[in-house]
């Protein structure tokens, strides 16, 4: 079990918060918010190694606006 010490303005603002959006507690709220950062870094850490992945993925081009008109007309002469 964890205990903190929060100022009184920000215990109010919990408390609203978890009757706001519908939690029993306050410590459900918390635990809610808890939650959600770790899911929130996990899917940073998946775009982060797919960054990485691409980067080390092969030969880099450039890509200018000239690019992405041959791109679009390729996609046009398809349709």
């Amino acid at each position: 079990m964890l205990n903190i010490s929060l100022p009184n303005q920000i215990i109010d603002f919990i408390e609203r918060q978890a009757i706001s959006d519908g939690f029993n507690t306050p410590s459900e709220y918390v635990f809610h918010i808890i939650l959600r950062e770790q899911e929130r870094l996990a899917q940073q850490q998946r775009v982060e190694s797919l960054l990485i992945e691409g980067l080390d993925s092969g030969k880099s081009i450039e890509v200018t606006d000239d690019w992405w008109s041959s791109k679009r007309a390729n996609l046009d002469a398809l349709h």
